[in-house]
């Protein structure tokens, strides 16, 4: 009898699929108890957004989660998703980074990790894999599966072998846009298992609807895995449904073993936290779309792609990004799309709808992806892409990460210098979002709640705050509301027109100010850096002239159409 084992993918990657990742911890305890007895292979709980978010969003410590769940879960196996050399950040990281993060990660609880390249370039998942080997760590080599000309199974079924060479424990077929089909599903799991011979795990996304077919299709061809989320947090952009596959495989050769009824208990929990989070739950997540066989967006760009539109105020766009993705896709040789490729070709999609003229602005991370920083690409970039990006320059040809320094100490001294440091994790999460962590890291949420009573004082004559304190989720907010149409001397709002005023094209956050009040610049030069998107755009000076002010700073949020900076 060759049962079927199970991976659960609640906690981290289906609320990353249909709720952009924003279950909280305190949702997670109640319930891990019970989870950790329900007999599954493992439980994926890490990695992905998850950390980004936990320090984004959710005002908390990705680590003291990993932490706090392995002191809950005991007996399962906890699992990571780690992007090699990209970590669970959008770069490439030094190796003594990439070495002290798989390190920590297995100290603070991780017992398998499951380690991916965008695309599919061993030479990123090297490092990872070797440090994860030497823990003694369960490593999943990862295939990212996608379709295109260059994508066949003998072309898997070699890159699986160079995964076998680094001595990887088990295989995962990552199908991140459910886009394998059951013949396929069969076709690749039988022959991985007879070319390789390592187990195999079968992760889909129901995005396209085939994926309960296609899980099913795998049992006779050998699969040894399949990955699931509770139905609450299933289907639609997320995995299967844990109980419907449990039962479908109940009474056959591939029977998982595990309790029905334990399940539906554990089910009606995840069912009760749905409710919990519905408001940011966007129906479009949620839904069959067969249009992602064209498309092609896995079930985690998804939901982010929805909030980005969204954030643009471009949601009436949505079609056309749609449309836009795969030429951009093939423009840039059929990169399977998951992060931070799915990113860098749903950004550059996304700006050549929202400029009106395709590849007008172009974020750092899509040239540093033509220039070969994230790898080598599955096919050619296209020669005019090539030529407009690089110029006279060439792409490189050795390991990435071959040309990074290493940045361990230089990471731990600025964030010792910032005064940021309380152990020595906290180093790695500064030296992954060097923006967003210092304020995270030094508790500036926390120290503005407490001294907010004592700065609430009338800022002119007539107008005072309404102060409120929002709990939400057990977290105190303290919120001050200024009266509807007043303006105080506390906001800082550029103005609407200016002579020579230079605007953002978009709503981010400012990165950087690349020059000063009375600086001379240059048509074309790189007057401010903005985050958008998870990627750094060049705000580009539209004329020669003087800076002759600057309306934003940095670590500001603005919306686009928000004018800068005045040049002329």
């Amino acid at each position: 009898m060759t049962r079927v084992a199970i991976t659960d993918t609640t906690f981290r990657d289906a609320h990353q699929s249909l709720i952009a990742t924003r279950m909280r911890t305190d949702d997670m305890l109640p319930i891990a108890e019970k989870l950790d007895s329900a007999g599954f292979f493992s439980l994926e709980v890490w990695g992905g957004a998850t950390f980004d978010v936990c320090i984004r969003f959710l005002n908390e410590d990705p680590w003291d989660r990993l932490k706090r769940l392995k002191e809950a879960i005991t007996t399962t196996p906890l699992q990571m998703l780690l992007r090699g050399q990209n970590l669970v950040g959008y770069r490439h990281y030094s190796d003594d980074i990439v070495i002290k993060f798989v390190e920590k990660s297995a100290e603070n609880g991780i017992d398998i990790f499951r380690i991916f390249d965008a695309v599919n370039d061993i030479r990123n998942m090297e490092v990872p894999i070797r440090t994860a080997k030497r823990l003694g760590s369960h490593v999943q080599g990862t295939i990212s599966y996608t379709i295109s000309p260059v994508h066949t199974i003998e072309a898997f079924v070699a890159f699986a072998r160079e995964l076998a060479s680094l001595e990887c424990d088990s295989l995962c077929i990552k199908d991140m846009a459910g886009l394998i089909s059951p013949r396929d599903a069969y076709d690749l799991v039988r022959a991985l298992k007879k070319e390789v011979g390592l187990p195999v795990d079968l992760h889909s996304h129901s995005t396209s609807g085939m994926a309960p077919m296609s899980y099913m299709a795998a049992c006779p061809a050998g699969v040894d895995i399949l990955d699931t989320s509770f139905s609450p947090f299933a289907g639609g952009a997320s995995q299967p449904a844990t109980e419907t596959v449990v039962a479908a495989l109940n009474r056959t050769p591939y029977s998982t073993g595990l309790n029905l009824a334990l399940l539906t208990e554990i089910k009606e929990y995840f069912a009760q936290i749905k409710e919990k989070y519905r408001s940011i739950l966007d129906p479009v997540s949620e839904q069959i779309d067969t249009s992602v066989l064209i498309h092609q967006i896995p079930g985690g760009m998804l939901s982010n792609l929805v909030s980005q539109l969204k954030e643009q105020n471009a949601m009436d766009r949505y079609d056309d990004v749609l449309k836009e993705m795969p030429e951009v896709r093939k423009d840039l040789g059929y990169p399977p799309l998951v992060t931070p490729t799915s990113q860098i070709v749903g950004t550059q999609a996304v700006l050549n709808v929202l400029m009106g003229e395709r590849y007008k602005v172009i974020p750092k991370e899509v040239r540093d992806y033509v220039k070969g920083i994230y790898g080598k690409p599955p096919a050619p970039i296209a020669d005019w892409l090539l030529s407009k990006v690089l110029g006279d320059d060439c792409a490189i040809t050795c390991r990435p990460a071959d040309l990074l320094e290493p940045e361990l100490v230089k990471r731990t001294e600025e964030a010792e210098e910032l005064g940021i440091i309380k152990k020595e994790e906290d180093i790695l999460t500064y030296t992954l979002y060097p923006q967003i962590a210092p304020k995270f890291l030094r508790g500036e949420m926390v120290e503005e709640e407490l001294k907010s009573v004592a700065e609430a004082v009338p800022v002119r004559a007539g107008i005072v705050y309404n102060e409120f304190k929002v709990v939400v989720d057990g977290e105190t907010f303290h919120v001050k509301v200024n009266p509807a149409g007043e303006t105080t001397i506390e906001e800082k709002k550029p103005p609407e027109s200016v002579e020579g005023g230079i605007r953002s094209n978009m709503h981010g956050m400012v990165l950087g100010l690349k020059v000063k009040k009375g600086d001379a610049v240059k048509d074309g030069d790189v007057v401010a850096v903005i985050e958008a998107m998870k990627m750094e755009n060049n705000i580009h000076a539209p004329n020669s002239g003087i800076v002759r002010d600057i309306f934003v700073s940095e670590g500001d949020t603005i919306s686009a159409g928000t004018v800068i900076m005045s040049v002329y």
